[in-house]
């Protein structure tokens, strides 16, 4: 049985515009995933909700005011440095130009032109879902 102290909650921001999905490339530098594409978002500190967090990922991450909707689904997947629960939200923007502050680059994408880009393991369950509902 998994510790709950072992779990690293993430979120993902499904931001949608026209029909296109919001993605995000990591930078090249980054330890982790680096030059891998991802949902916008990050982990959930101690005190905070899921919907907090995701406002002030975007805020940080994007330069962007949002509105978290609702939880579309969470999954945990294990990875060499702990075992994370990726819980993705569809989000509306409320305002902000989007500025790229953690990221090389950003792209709207529909679900089914996901399958071109390399996401981690952990975000494949959102885009299965995504490629499902759509």
């Amino acid at each position: 049985m998994v510790k709950s102290s072992n779990l690293i909650r993430v979120t993902a921001a499904i931001l949608e515009k026209d029909g296109k999905i919001l993605i995000a490339k990591r930078k090249t530098g980054d330890e982790l995933f680096a030059g891998l594409w991802e949902f916008p978002g990050g982990k959930v500190e101690a005190g905070e909700t899921p919907e907090e967090c995701m406002a002030r990922e975007l805020k940080e991450e994007l330069d962007i005011e949002i509105e978290v909707v609702g939880l579309i689904i969470s999954n945990k997947h294990k990875y060499p440095h702990g075992i994370f629960e990726l819980l993705a939200y569809r989000v509306n923007h409320i305002s902000g130009e989007m500025f790229l502050n953690d990221h090389e680059e950003i792209k709207w994408v529909t679900a089914d032109e996901m399958s071109n880009f390399k996401f981690p393991p952990a975000d494949i369950p959102i885009i299965e879902r995504l490629q499902f509902q759509g």
